[in-house]
């Protein structure tokens, strides 16, 4: 377990040092800032923790834009590549435009197939990890089943999918320290494989989401930043939270016992475990005019930071939200955000989620945590990094 934080010392804690997030527990402290100080003033940024103030700012793109950028590494340097363009970085009519383009493959017609293909995966994935008695979770099942997701949604065809697995993987996690193939490589490398297959669909389109976005009046380097949006909001959210959630269960006897007893909680428990795991840990905006947050007076052109971690634990909202409980209904957490920027991608990651708990609940009957578990040194992304755990 990492040490929690004291909230006694918030003055001097670095709320954008990634190792204070990977190397504390910092639910006394949104606890306290949500309690004292809401919408707190730092040198650089404004925090925002409460629920209900979260809401608020994410519902009025007028005033608080996501066109600079949507992360607080990105919005601190004072322009997003993408802005304007992809659409986690856009607002108004080209963002409406970018999210009508893309629904259609997010639908249920399209993600019943995908759907069938992510249970399958995970039986497969999950099932070799049984055999095996464990392993890492995070690499060997909740990093795997997210990536053979993103092929299908995006049409890689069969004969590329191990090379572009192989490639993404390295992508999204860094591999290659041990003498595989170097997380930039690898990223030049899977952008220009999706930039050929791009070009392919601009011929010969089919009903997938690239096809989608080729259709479209786009650019070649708008149809490639929103392909790149896909893979990476596609790969960390679904990870992150099937790797927090078998820690969760791991580490909560009496809701495992619960889940296993009860096919009826997997709804439920795919609620609680992104409300638990919050895997985009805040989100960034700039406000647009002086607005008044809280009591607050916030001045055009700040930085604003919505940590979407502290509102999942917003007692004003959750009943004891310190307590993860699989049959929490209602379950108003925001892990997927609202309003006009609510994550395109909602329903596969509940879908991922939903066939690893269907599957894990039959297939083993305890989960244990084998080594240390380390913790993903972001304050952007929130997760751990490796689960080494003994399935029974």
């Amino acid at each position: 377990m990492r040490p929690a934080a004291d909230p006694a010392g918030i003055d001097d804690l670095d709320l954008l040092d990634p190792h204070l997030h990977a190397g504390h527990d910092l639910t006394g402290v949104w606890r306290w800032l949500r309690a004292n100080d809401p919408v707190r003033r730092h040198e650089r940024f404004w925090s925002v923790t409460r629920h209900a103030d979260v809401l608020r700012v994410v519902r009025d793109p007028a005033a608080f834009t996501s066109l600079k950028g949507n992360m607080l590494p990105t919005l601190l340097r004072g322009h997003d590549p993408g802005a304007g363009r992809m659409i986690v970085v856009t607002d108004g009519p080209r963002h409406t435009h970018l999210r009508r383009l893309l629904t259609p493959g997010f639908g249920p017609r399209a993600l019943g197939p995908i759907t069938a293909s992510i249970t399958a995966a995970t039986r497969e994935l999950l099932g070799g990890l049984v055999r095996r008695g464990g392993g890492d979770f995070v690499a060997e099942v909740a990093a795997q089943v997210p990536l053979r997701a993103i092929c299908e949604l995006l049409g890689v065809p069969e004969r590329d999918r191990q090379r572009v697995l192989e490639l993404t993987g390295a992508a999204m996690l860094g591999e290659g320290d041990d003498g595989g193939l170097p997380a930039r490589i690898a990223q030049s490398e899977i952008l220009l494989y999706y930039t050929r297959l791009a070009a392919e669909r601009r011929t010969a389109p089919g009903d997938d989401v690239i096809s989608l976005l080729v259709g479209g009046d786009l650019t070649e380097e708008e149809v490639l930043l929103n392909c790149y949006n896909l893979i990476i909001g596609g790969d960390e959210t679904a990870r992150l939270a099937l790797a927090g959630g078998v820690l969760a269960l791991a580490t909560h006897d009496e809701q495992w016992a619960r889940l296993r007893a009860d096919p009826a909680l997997v709804g439920p428990a795919v609620e609680e475990i992104l409300r638990w795991t919050t895997p985009a840990a805040h989100v960034g905006r700039v406000a647009v005019r002086d607005v008044e947050l809280a009591g607050r007076r916030v001045p055009a052109g700040d930085v604003v930071a919505l940590w979407t971690v502290s509102a999942n634990r917003d007692e004003a909202v959750f009943d004891d939200p310190g307590r993860f409980d699989v049959g929490r209904t209602p379950n108003r957490h925001l892990t997927f955000g609202h309003g006009p920027h609510f994550c395109l991608g909602a329903q596969l990651a509940r879908a991922e989620i939903a066939a690893l708990l269907a599957d894990l609940r039959v297939s083993v009957r305890a989960v244990e945590v084998s080594g240390p578990v380390t913790w993903l040194p972001s304050n952007f992304v929130s997760g751990v990094a490796s689960l080494p755990v003994t399935l029974k």
